[in-house]
């Protein structure tokens, strides 16, 4: 088994539980062991940093500092969420860059006794990983049933592969890496131009007419090539395809019905694990249609379906002293 510490961050404890369920239900298969960071915090978001700079560098660096304590044999740390990687990654490069950033946040971290050695931690995604640490061929020697007409739809989103502050394992413009692994898991990958541009983050919650315009141009180009289902790396893109589907359909005239899935959910299903044990049914937009494509039974479960766009908690900002 190889050993990694594992940073599930906030999505991953609620809206993107299913995410959660399913990294760790192929994690064994894959000959990978998590240790979860201990009294872990929120990265940060992408939010915080704008609100302030030194708060922000200091929450995201506990994490850093925490997982650091729990090294014992050069574990490296890994993160699903495209956000948290790119935070803790960012964070980590600008303090070994910075002493003096470094210095200011460790005299804010020694007041919870704590300090982080820059560079001492290496925060990779889930996806980085799998592709590489795990490899294509031992994920083939896995695959019992073969996601065979299946049309995938592989979604990067902007984060993972640009800019990159810590590693560059895929193309920033035009990544395939997750192309290769559906195909792996016998997956028919169409071809989706946009794979690497954004899905509006919190845009939505700022802009309707632009969140949704920016979600539509994903939806069209999937729906252009036929695909069945996109599969996504990150909490942030999977919410804002899912959740606002309906209302691109509403506010745009399309009929978009196209199913929103963890990349690590298909794996799982290609290993022959149940829709149950990969949090299937979680999702807005059904994947049943999907599922029964590929011969798998639905969830057992009754779906609970995640909140309407309406019902989404806004995003708050701490209070200013």
């Amino acid at each position: 088994m190889k050993k990694y510490i594992y940073y599930p961050g906030c999505s991953l404890e609620r809206n993107a539980s299913a995410y959660n369920d399913s990294t760790l239900a192929i994690a064994e298969p894959l000959g990978m062991e998590y240790q979860e960071v201990d009294d872990w915090n929120c990265c940060g978001a992408v939010e915080f940093i704008a609100v302030d700079k030194m708060q922000a560098y200091a929450l995201t660096t506990r994490n850093l500092a925490l997982a650091e304590q729990q090294l014992s044999n050069g574990e490296q740390m890994v993160a699903p969420c495209s956000a948290c990687f790119l935070n803790l990654s960012k964070c980590d490069a600008y303090l070994t860059a910075s002493p003096d950033l470094a210095g200011k946040i460790n005299q804010a971290l020694a007041a919870g006794g704590m300090h982080y050695t820059p560079g001492r931690v290496h925060t990779r995604h889930l996806l980085d990983v799998i592709v590489n640490d795990v490899g294509y061929d031992a994920i083939a020697e896995k695959v019992k049933k073969p996601l065979y007409d299946l049309r995938i739809a592989p979604y990067y989103g902007c984060l993972i592969v640009r800019p990159g502050f810590l590693d560059k394992f895929d193309d920033p413009e035009y990544p395939t890496s997750l192309d290769n692994l559906m195909r792996t898991l016998g997956g028919t990958v169409v071809d989706f131009p946009m794979k690497a541009h954004c899905c509006g983050g919190h845009m939505t919650q700022i802009s309707d007419e632009i969140a949704l315009n920016l979600i539509n141009n994903l939806l069209k180009n999937a729906a252009d090539y036929g695909a069945d289902v996109i599969a996504t790396i990150c909490p942030m893109c999977q919410l804002n395809l899912d959740a606002y589907q309906k209302d691109v359909n509403k506010a745009l005239g399309t009929n978009y019905n196209i199913p929103i899935l963890y990349f690590t959910q298909l794996i799982g299903l290609a290993m022959g694990l149940s829709a149950d044990e990969l949090g299937f049914g979680k999702e807005i937009i059904d994947a049943a249609p999907a599922l029964a494509k590929i011969g798998v039974k639905p969830p057992k479960k009754a779906r609970k379906a995640r909140p309407s766009k309406e019902a989404l908690p806004m995003p708050t900002m701490p209070e200013e002293e």
